[in-house]
């Protein structure tokens, strides 16, 4: 990487982490505000509200980061047309491609970054939040409920009353023949997440059915393995929207191993990959407002258009999420839809610029 390389990369990430750090403070501002109507739920209090207005806050800026990324751009490159450094290195011989290249240097970084946020940030500090809201909103009720149904192979699970992150109240075990018959019936009084695929059954219980007979079995511990452990039960009660690239591809391939639908899923995983690259097709789209008419634009126009440009962004990727579950369309090729237009319009912008 040559010394304009590494300025011109300094130039776009420092307009564009000036421009995420705005965003983040209004994205925090407004959560903050949101909760307000929950302060003096229970033990929720002001506190616990800034508490969960900052643990949302990487998941905000993923959803933000496409949009920050573009406005970023257009101020960055904005910075060196006005000031004609971008003449100077194309009089110098520095191509547009090349200029491109050094724009992708700093996409590849900022997608590294969303990356590292969206697998190993996001998730678990958004789910940290939500428990922690609903122990200081609800900390003295129970919180028993109908459970969830889960399907195994051979295994039909039914988990009841959860009372904390890997504590059940019970467990109904139904137990398939290769015909879909019972082959037995089983329960736990109490279910404990011994691990990622494993349970720790208490007071079990189980009903067999051999040929006209039944035999019964009581332990007062049994440990059962399954693909499905206390952590994926958490998909039951999150949005698809919040989940990691890995948990949502366990979780299609999971259901998909069961016949079961991913539809849900598919949109979430295609709609972040696309969002994802389209980081870096945000960044290119800005490099053709530096040359020609358009490097005279003003700092109050490129931020406008760039605002304009993020939420019509934003807006068509919520539209295609919803169409694709609503209309049963292919979310492997909708979701690319504002990313690849995106891309076309800055194919064509780059076309242009001699």
């Amino acid at each position: 990487m040559t010394l304009l390389d590494r300025y011109v990369v300094r130039t776009l990430l420092s307009a564009i982490g000036l421009v995420m750090a705005a965003l983040l403070m209004l994205g925090m501002l407004f959560v903050f505000i949101g909760e307000q109507g929950n302060v003096g739920v229970g033990h929720y209090t002001m506190l616990d509200a800034l508490q969960y207005s900052a643990l949302t806050l990487p998941q905000f800026a993923l959803e933000a980061f496409p949009a920050g990324a573009l406005i970023g751009a257009l101020l960055g490159i904005g910075m060196l047309a006005r000031s004609h450094e971008l003449t100077v290195m194309r009089v110098s011989g520095m191509s547009k491609l090349r200029l491109g290249a050094a724009v992708l240097i700093s996409a590849a970084l900022l997608v590294a970054i969303a990356l590292l946020v969206g697998e190993f940030l996001a998730q678990p500090l958004g789910q940290l939040a939500d428990e922690q809201k609903a122990y200081a909103k609800y900390s003295n009720m129970s919180f028993a409920g109908a459970g969830a149904w889960i399907r195994d192979g051979d295994l039909i699970l039914n988990v009841q009353d959860r009372s904390s992150a890997a504590e059940f109240g019970g467990m109904l075990i139904f137990e398939l023949t290769a015909d879909n018959r019972i082959a037995a019936i089983a329960h736990a009084e109490h279910a404990s997440a011994a691990g990622a695929q494993s349970w720790q059954l208490r007071n079990y219980v189980e009903s067999r059915f051999v040929n006209d007979s039944v035999t019964s079995l009581r332990q007062p511990q049994r440990p059962l393995h399954t693909a499905a452990g206390a952590d994926f039960l958490r998909l039951v009660n999150t949005d698809t929207s919040e989940l990691s690239l890995r948990t949502l591809y366990r979780a299609i391939h999971y259901l998909r191993s069961n016949n079961l639908g991913t539809e849900q899923y598919e949109i979430a995983f295609w709609s972040r990959v696309a969002r994802t690259v389209g980081i870096a097709v945000a960044l290119l789209f800005a490099l053709p407002f530096g040359f020609g008419a358009l490097r005279s634009a003003s700092l109050s126009a490129r931020i406008t258009f760039g605002v304009a440009l993020g939420i019509v962004y934003v807006f068509l990727q919520r539209l295609v999420e919803s169409g694709t579950q609503v209309f049963d369309l292919d979310p492997l090729v909708l979701a690319w839809v504002p990313t690849g237009l995106l891309a076309l319009v800055t194919a064509t912008l780059m076309w242009r610029v001699r």
